[in-house]
């Protein structure tokens, strides 16, 4: 069976202990990049069909890779989380904005 695609670095010995062999290759930097991204999309639909807390987990593990991939450390994306958490709030009040007007104040 092929499959073409980036998996979690133990997936060949599991496949060995399964008594087959894994046909692999190490990726370069800009394939590896591009898998990565390819695999968020993977995850992230694969989290819309069956909302499952694991898909979300698989999320996760995707972005710490494209952080670390990116040159930062998962503490500096957790800071960056932070501060904009910190700045513009989360979603737990569950605010939908539909458009955003000028205010026209008369000063008399």
């Amino acid at each position: 069976m092929e499959y073409n695609k980036l998996v979690r670095d133990r997936i060949p010995e599991i496949i060995a202990a399964d008594g087959k062999k894994a046909i692999t290759r190490i990726l370069d930097d800009r394939e590896y990049l591009a898998c990565l991204e390819k695999k968020l999309d993977e995850e992230t639909a694969k989290y819309h069909e069956s909302k499952e807390l694991e898909e979300l987990a698989d999320i996760l593990e995707v972005v710490y890779a494209l952080c670390k991939a990116g040159g930062h450390s998962v503490q500096e994306l957790l800071s960056v989380y932070q501060n904009k958490h910190n700045e513009c709030g989360g979603f737990s009040r569950k605010i939908y904005l539909i458009r955003k007007e000028s205010c026209s104040l008369s000063l008399k």
